[in-house]
């Protein structure tokens, strides 16, 4: 009899540790992004922790052998996420993260991030209005066959201005059908 690969349940706190591992294990392009910044919180505290934070029932942890090797989370709201995360999550961060001085560009991948940190209005795209949700899955367990899972059952790309490393895919809802 074969084991499953892992499984799904609800994140805890007692996850924080491994999520911030597995996101910046992950954070560039899937690969570790160790190298390209040098406080390894920073990816995490972007991308991963506000999540668990502003909406934990929406956080899942795939656990293999007892230990978390990937996550699942969300928002079914992007819009309100955002102006939880600039009201609630960012406060938290502007001492350790300051936010970039403006109109200087970004000399270094974290000082890109941090821009980035800084404005969550970024979510809310007109390109996005038929999806008012989104999500993001890491997992430290090598999968090439990601993104045709994800054609298979049912997401499309939408395009977006300057999307930059992300691809945002879509699938309607039967209370949002696509486009």
């Amino acid at each position: 009899m074969t084991r499953p690969a892992g499984i799904l349940r609800p994140y805890r706190p007692e996850d924080r540790d491994a999520l911030f591992d597995i996101y910046v294990r992950t954070g560039h392009e899937g690969g570790d992004s160790r190298h390209l910044y040098p406080d390894p919180d920073l990816l995490p505290n972007i991308f991963a922790a506000p999540y668990v934070a502003l909406e934990p029932e929406l956080a899942f942890v795939v656990e293999d052998g007892g230990r978390a090797v990937g996550y699942i989370l969300g928002t079914a709201d992007t819009a309100s996420f955002v102006t939880r995360y600039r009201t609630e999550w960012l406060p938290g961060l502007t001492s350790r993260y300051p936010a970039p001085v403006q109109p200087q560009a970004p000399a270094t991948p974290a000082e890109m991030m941090t821009g980035l940190m800084h404005d969550p209005e970024r979510m809310v795209l007109p390109e996005l209005d038929n999806y008012p949700a989104h999500l993001h899955i890491d997992l430290l367990t090598s999968n090439t066959a990601a993104r045709a899972f994800y054609d298979r059952v049912g997401f499309h790309e939408i395009a977006v201005p300057d999307p930059g490393p992300v691809t945002c895919l879509g699938r309607g809802t039967a209370a949002t059908p696509p486009r």
